[in-house]
C-alpha cells in the first residue's frame, strides 16, 4: 500500500501582483526599462506601500528562470 502526501498548493504570482506597474510608476521609471538594482535597494528601505512593493519586487527576483 503506497503512503499518500498531502497535496501541496502552488503559489499564484498572478493574484498576488495586486496593482501591476505601481512600483515602477511611483519609482518615476518608463514602462519597458529595468529598476536598477540600486533604486529597488533604496525603495526596499522606504516605509508603507513604496517599501512594501519593492521588498516583494526583490522576492519575485529570486523566482525568476
Amino acid at each position: 500500500m503506497a503512503i499518500s502526501r498531502p497535496q501541496t498548493r502552488r503559489l499564484n504570482i498572478k493574484k498576488a501582483i495586486k496593482k501591476p506597474g505601481a512600483l515602477r510608476s511611483a519609482l518615476g521609471i518608463k514602462a519597458g526599462k529595468k529598476i536598477p538594482a540600486s533604486k529597488l535597494n533604496k525603495a526596499a528601505k522606504a516605509p508603507g506601500k513604496l517599501g512594501q512593493r519593492a521588498r516583494f519586487a526583490k522576492t519575485l527576483r529570486g523566482f525568476k528562470k
